[in-house]
């Protein structure tokens, strides 16, 4: 077991040696209190002299920051993201101007930490969160995004104050250390929210627990179907806020069922920092056409067709689920599924089963994973129906498991890589796979 890090210990000098520090300073991964984060920050005189707008919720987080940032770049204005967790590299963490940060950028503000943190023992992602936001406090923006990791109340994301907060869709996942039920979980989620500052609310049918939070905090509460809303067909969709509304649009450039919810609610965020953050209607058309999200009901185009997506709980599942239902008709499913063992995993089975042929479970490469011979034998104990015969194989990694689908696969089929950020970033690591099936030459 390694020995804890130390004020004499040498400083690293590459951002691999201070993550690898980072994850060896805190006995526990998840640690859930702002005491030690705002002692940090207090230490660093760390203070956003812009608007910042927080996301939270179960689902639709990575999406909606995605639209914020995309429409505010094209409205012109400088935007700092901070997001996580990435699927491949730890820079993706952090954007300015729509790009990667550099690691290297990232090395002072972590020795800026070190140095402010003392005795403090900070968890990874609360030491890595001060270093991002560092940065993006030194650097010259117009808007911060930053996206809450878990909950909100307790989340280290929650040390600073939102000028707006956005909660997306409310449901039940990490029960552990947010509750058991949409009521409990809400009141976690709520925690971000400001006395009279707006609070956008995504999810069609919050529970009252959230609105009774807003009350009692005094935000200005702005919900879906009272204070903003949206229509559309097949071609175009248009939304209506408290003062002002946006016809004849495109549909976000990011695919899935739930993807007009948190645009609605995007929309509705820009409304209410209007008086800071004035936005056109061009931008708005041009940030949803040009909005990217890896991950996020991704499909890539070949032989067989490919769809990656983080889906790692029941309700992201039942979206997926819904997706995959309206594309049309492929012979053939494949899955690739590996998720963390804390997850409702026979839930997530269970959603999926009536989409899905063959079965390709894998192994991960954190402690906190479900083995692969774990998934295949709570499928064999579900005893779950598939369209058709049904097979189940197990791998060694996500990238294993995408090679033995695509050998089984014809060029008609389809491969579904989803489940946790590691499942889906274990086929991205070597970049976006274009697959030609063995039988698409």
């Amino acid at each position: 077991m390694p020995l804890p890090e130390t004020a004499t210990s040498p400083l690293p000098t590459t951002l691999d040696d201070w993550l690898a520090r980072c994850e060896r300073l805190h006995p526990k991964e998840i640690d859930m209190t702002l005491a030690r984060t705002r002692r940090v920050k207090e230490r660093l005189g760390l203070q956003f002299s812009v608007p910042v707008i927080e996301v939270a919720g179960t689902n639709g987080k990575g999406s909606t920051c995605a639209m914020l940032e995309a429409i505010a770049l094209q409205a012109g204005y400088r935007v700092g993201l901070y997001s996580k967790p990435h699927l491949v590299h730890f820079e993706e963490r952090c954007r300015i101007n729509g790009q990667m940060v550099d690691g290297a950028a990232l090395l002072p503000h972590f020795e800026a930490v070190e140095h402010a943190r003392g005795d403090v023992s900070l968890t990874y992602f609360e030491f890595t969160l001060l270093a991002i936001a560092r940065l993006l406090a030194e650097t010259p923006l117009d808007l911060v995004i930053l996206e809450v990791g878990m909950g909100g109340r307790l989340d280290a994301v929650n040390a600073f104050d939102a000028d707006c907060a956005i909660v997306t869709s409310i449901d039940i996942d990490h029960a552990e250390y947010l509750g058991p039920d949409r009521e409990t979980i809400a009141i976690e989620k709520a925690g971000i929210m400001r006395a009279g500052k707006p609070v956008i609310v995504s999810d069609p049918l919050p529970p009252q627990s959230l609105i009774d939070e807003a009350a009692r905090v005094g935000a200005d509460l702005w919900r879906f179907g009272r204070d903003f809303n949206c229509t559309g067909d097949k071609q175009q969709w248009r939304w209506a806020g408290r003062t002002r509304r946006f016809n004849a649009l495109a549909y976000p450039a990011l695919r899935g069922a739930n993807q007009l919810l948190n645009a609605s609610g995007v929309l509705a965020a820009f409304e209410a920092l209007r008086a800071q953050l004035p936005i056109t209607a061009q931008a708005v058309r041009q940030g949803f056409a040009t909005v990217e999200l890896a991950g996020r009901f991704q499909i890539v185009a070949g032989q067989p067709t490919l769809v990656l997506d983080v889906a790692h709980n029941p309700h992201a599942v039942a979206t997926l689920a819904q997706n995959l239902d309206q594309m049309g008709f492929f012979p053939r499913t494949h899955a690739v599924f590996g998720a963390m063992a804390d997850k409702d995993i026979a839930a997530i089975l269970t959603r999926m089963a009536p989409l899905v042929d063959h079965w390709h479970f894998t192994d991960l490469p954190m402690p906190r994973a479900a083995r692969a011979d774990d998934l295949a034998a709570m499928h064999a104990s579900l005893a779950l129906a598939g369209p058709g015969p049904v097979t189940v194989q197990r791998h060694a990694s996500p990238r294993q498991a995408l090679d033995a689908a695509l050998s089984a696969a014809d060029p008609a089929d389809r491969i579904v890589v989803f489940g946790s950020f590691h499942t889906v970033g274990g086929v991205l690591k070597d970049g976006t796979p274009r697959l030609a099936g063995k039988h698409a030459a």
